[in-house]
């Protein structure tokens, strides 16, 4: 089914794009919802029309976009997580919390325009923040140990006293022994 965004619908499309779905999704989904409308061929002269009226604004948007994605160039992020021994989060880190640490470097992004693969470990991620359908910016983002362990130095062991040879116990013989008594 071929229908027309009216808004931005990450991993589908953006607003004003013709794209294909399935018919359950678009007729149950998103033409009631309001997000699309099937792309007849009224239709696209009037998104044609619409998108040509609109072009200078267009313009504009992906302008402020633009100015949006220059603030987060150079901008890395790291991210503590309560960590198992094994490296393992307890919990994931994802668009949420990517969010809510640029929010405290003073960046204010919606959590919806930020994709992520989910981190459920340690190491190095990547995060996508989508402004519009030509600017998006990628964030390295490093999730590390929120209670590190400090590394010890290694100290000698003391060798353990070897134990002196121990008799051999026979159980057979103490039972003998036991029921000569």
């Amino acid at each position: 089914m071929e229908i027309i965004l009216k808004e931005d619908i990450i991993g589908l499309g953006y607003k004003n794009e013709i794209v294909n779905v399935k018919n359950g999704y678009g007729r149950n989904y998103l033409i009631p919802t309001g997000k699309a409308v099937i792309a007849t061929p009224t239709a696209k002269k009037i998104l044609a029309e619409n998108l040509k009226q609109q072009a200078h604004k267009l313009a504009a948007i992906k302008a402020a976009a633009e100015k949006k994605a220059e603030g987060l160039q150079g901008v890395a992020l790291e991210i503590a997580a309560k960590v198992s021994s094994t490296g393992v989060t307890y919990g994931s880190v994802g668009a949420a919390a990517v969010a809510e640490a640029l929010k405290n470097m003073g960046i204010e992004i919606d959590r919806k325009i930020i994709t992520m693969r989910e981190a459920k470990a340690v190491g190095d991620y990547e995060a996508t923040v989508h402004f519009h359908k030509d600017v998006e910016v990628k964030i390295p983002v490093k999730v590390v140990a929120e209670n590190a362990p400090e590394v010890a130095v290694e100290q000698p062991v003391a060798e353990a006293p070897v134990a002196e040879e121990v008799e051999e116990f026979d159980i057979e013989e103490e039972a003998d022994e036991l029921t000569e008594e």
